[in-house]
């Protein structure tokens, strides 16, 4: 039977971190924590259910998921979010990778994602295939502040596991809203830093293409008013994200102009 690390990143997330738990004990021979110094009871809960807790200041997400995976005991990581719940398919799968011994370097599993309790299958949300199973001997996660992957050779082929990783993306929609915006500000400020060129109709234009690909292109007009309002949120993310990164190119150039 080979042994499986779960790593969780987290920050203020006591009132859904029992539920991500209760599902990953059933498959983790060892559960670390790195939480972004909470102002609740995050980490006493996960100190309750046997978790190896490390207090450190976010630092992006590549960058945190990276820093928890090097706290690892084992060789084979699995990675959740505070917000995700293993389907009981999911754990099967997994205990029985385990069972079997890993034969493979990667994997990856379909995620639901979940808006305000409604699971959404359009939008390009579902099967949305996240790569969260990997040997950390020869994959890893890259340092991007948002957006963040895990990297490896190109010679290997994720396999997928069956079953779904469940993601309760936010129970209002005040809290979703509050999630795009703080994305957006961190993807502005990457592709500031980026040579992609930026025009004044550049926002518009991204954030456009953006709500159409969502909403028509991958159907999130058959979820009905939860695709609907997840368009509205990724045109207005879009929209933001490309508008920060023309400010702060406007203030680089300015700055760097001589008096």
């Amino acid at each position: 039977m080979a042994s499986l690390s779960v790593t969780i990143i987290t920050y203020n997330e006591a009132s859904r971190i029992e539920a991500c738990l209760q599902s990953v004990q059933q498959v983790a021979d060892e559960i670390v924590v790195v939480d972004a110094n909470s102002t609740d009871n995050t980490a006493e809960i996960c100190r309750r259910y046997g978790c190896r807790v490390t207090q450190r200041p976010f630092s992006g997400f590549g960058a945190q998921r990276q820093f928890v995976t090097s706290l690892t005991t084992h060789s084979y990581v699995l990675s959740v979010d505070a917000d995700e719940v293993l389907s009981p398919e999911l754990i099967a799968s997994i205990n029985r990778l385990k069972s079997e011994g890993f034969a493979h370097r990667v994997y990856r599993m379909s995620r639901l994602n979940f808006y305000c309790g409604h699971p959404v299958r359009h939008c390009g949300w579902y099967p949305d295939y996240q790569l969260r199973l990997f040997d950390k001997r020869y994959a890893n996660w890259n340092l991007s502040g948002v957006g963040e992957r895990v990297i490896f050779p190109g010679s290997f082929n994720p396999v997928i596991v069956k079953g779904d990783l469940y993601h309760n993306r936010c129970t209002t929609p005040d809290e979703y809203r509050n999630v795009q915006r703080h994305h957006a500000s961190i993807y502005g400020a990457q592709i500031a830093s980026s040579s992609e060129a930026i025009s004044v109709a550049t926002p518009l234009v991204k954030a456009t293409r953006a709500f159409l690909s969502m909403y028509i292109a991958h159907g999130g007009i058959f979820d009905g008013r939860a695709g609907a309002e997840i368009s509205r949120r990724r045109f207005l993310s879009v929209f933001t994200s490309y508008a920060v990164a023309r400010t702060l190119r406007r203030k680089a150039i300015v700055m760097a102009t001589p008096n």
